[in-house]
This record gives C-alpha cells, sequence and structure tokens, in this order.
C-alpha cells in the first residue's frame, strides 16, 4: 500500500519502505472537531516546514541522517464517513506492524488515535498507553456521538480497561470525566507531567503506546490548535519529558492536533515538527 519512496516527506524520512524501521505518515481528519478545524492539513504542512530544522538533535545527540525512516505521505480518507476513515487508519497501521515496523502517525484531531492504538493493541495484548493532553477526552459521546475527539481515550479504554491508561497535563474537561478517572479507570495527572518518571519505571519492558496531544503546551508556546487551552506545559518541559522516555519499548505513537493556519506565524508548526524529530531520535534503538 505504500509508495517505496515519495517526493514530499519530512526532512531526512527519506529511506524506502523496505529498509526502515519507523513510518511516518499523515492522517488527515478533523470530522469530529468540536470547536474549530484545521488539523487535516498538519502533516503536509510539516514536511513543508520541517526543513527549517537541522537533523541533528543537540538534546539527544543524535542525528535523523543515521537511521532508516521511512515518510509513507498521508493516508487517502474519505471525507464525511468517519467509520471509513478510522477504518483505513487500523488497516494502515495493521499492515505497518505485520511488516515488523514501528508506526508513527501525524493527525489530524485525536480521534485518529482510536484505531492506531486498537490495532496495535491487537498485536500487543499488554499494550500501555501513555497520553499528554490539555483535555481529558474520556466523554461517553459528545452531543450523542460515541466516537469524537472528546472520548477517543474513553474509546480506548473501552477495550483497554482499567490501570492501562496514564493521563498527563489535563487540565479541561467535565467533572463527570474527572471524577471517572479519579474512580481508577485512568492515571489522571492534572496540569502538569508530575510523576512521569515513576510511571515510566513501572513500563519498562511493557509495551507502550505514546499519544501527545499538542495542546498540552501552553497557548504561549503553541497557539495553533483548534481548542487552545491556558496553563499548559512548556516546550522544555515537553522536551524533557520525551528524552525520558528512551528506555521505554515504544511501538507506536502519534503527535496530533496541530491546526496550522491558526498561527500565520508559523511557530507553532515549527514547535511540532522539533517535537517529531525528538520523538523520531528517542524511539531509536
Amino acid at each position: 500500500m505504500w509508495k517505496d519512496r515519495n517526493i514530499s516527506t519530512f526532512i531526512a524520512c527519506e529511506s524506502t519502505y523496505k529498509e526502515a524501521d519507523t513510518v511516518l505518515f499523515g492522517a488527515p481528519f478533523d470530522g469530529t472537531t468540536t470547536f474549530r478545524p484545521g488539523t487535516r492539513f498538519a502533516a503536509e504542512v510539516m514536511r513543508m516546514e520541517s526543513y527549517g530544522l537541522e537533523t541533528y538533535s543537540p538534546y539527544l545527540d543524535r542525528d535523523m541522517e543515521d537511521y532508516s525512516i521511512f515518510d509513507g505521505g498521508d493516508l487517502e480518507l474519505p471525507f464525511g464517513n468517519k467509520e471509513k476513515a478510522l477504518d483505513a487508519i487500523e488497516d494502515a497501521v495493521k499492515t505497518i506492524l505485520t511488516d515488523g515496523k514501528r508506526p508513527f502517525m501525524i493527525g489530524g484531531e485525536h480521534l485518529v488515535s482510536l484505531p492506531a492504538i486498537k490495532a496495535c493493541y491487537e498485536k500487543y495484548p499488554d499494550l500501555h498507553v501513555i497520553h499528554f493532553d490539555a483535555h481529558t477526552d474520556l466523554r461517553e459521546d459528545y452531543m450523542g456521538e460515541p466516537l469524537s475527539h472528546s472520548s477517543v481515550i474513553r474509546r480506548a479504554w473501552d477495550f483497554l480497561g482499567d490501570g492501562r491508561i496514564n493521563q498527563f497535563g489535563i487540565r479541561s474537561g467535565l467533572r463527570e470525566e474527572f471524577k471517572w478517572a479519579a474512580e481508577g479507570h485512568t492515571n489522571l495527572t492534572k496540569f502538569n507531567l508530575e510523576g512521569l518518571k515513576e510511571t515510566i519505571d513501572s513500563l519498562k519492558g511493557k509495551p507502550v503506546y505514546l499519544t501527545i496531544d499538542l495542546d498540552v503546551l501552553d497557548p504561549s508556546v503553541f497557539p495553533g490548535t483548534g481548542t487552545p487551552e491556558p496553563g499548559g506545559i512548556s516546550f522544555h518541559d515537553l522536551q524533557g519529558a520525551i528524552k525520558m522516555m528512551e528506555t521505554l519499548d515504544i511501538i507506536g505513537l502519534d503527535v496530533v492536533e496541530l491546526a496550522p493556519h491558526y498561527d500565520q506565524s508559523g511557530a507553532s508548526t515549527a514547535v511540532a515538527c522539533k517535537t517529531v524529530r525528538e520523538l523520531l531520535l528517542t524511539i531509536q534503538k
């Protein structure tokens, strides 16, 4: 299903599919966005803007030129049919996993994480999730719709169950969502990343899916998103957290919710690109 090479790629992600151990791809879907749409454009804008970065990370002392990473481009997702879009994402992730590679998805709204997590869970039944976000995403439904970017983590809980989901940076949601999490259904940390190291230590040797909603960052750092929420973490906080995850067995991951056109300065896209670069380098073994 993947072309052997693409003309437009994220910086240094120019390996062939066969050679690569990590497959980057875009999921341009924002059909259930509850406030401002536009995340469907994120991956393509990030590819272009990524060339403002260097391939070398001084944070990690690693260079992307030293690794085999394939950018498969954006999936072709049907407009107006979220079920078919989610099925297409799930099929793509299953193919990547079957071929012995690691999927790295760029969204898109946060609902695109659900089929990716599901595909990873089917291969790794002991899967645990680490979730960075401003929002709980634990609603049972949004205006009667159970499939929404406001309910993506609740839908993942449906098959993962209690004790498998670790949430950080959360500072927005319904009272009922916080109460439901506090009943032991998820491990939720409000406002910041406290306890992340302990969580990482407890998950060593276990398969982990990492999902980062970039609105976990404060809007002063990252205004280019559909649902900006004041009170977030800094880029330095996020970078430090990413570096801590070097010891984890991250078998799949995503970065979602950049809506690039709400930040005409390009700063939000630069933040998203640098986050992806650091993650790509962190997960290399």
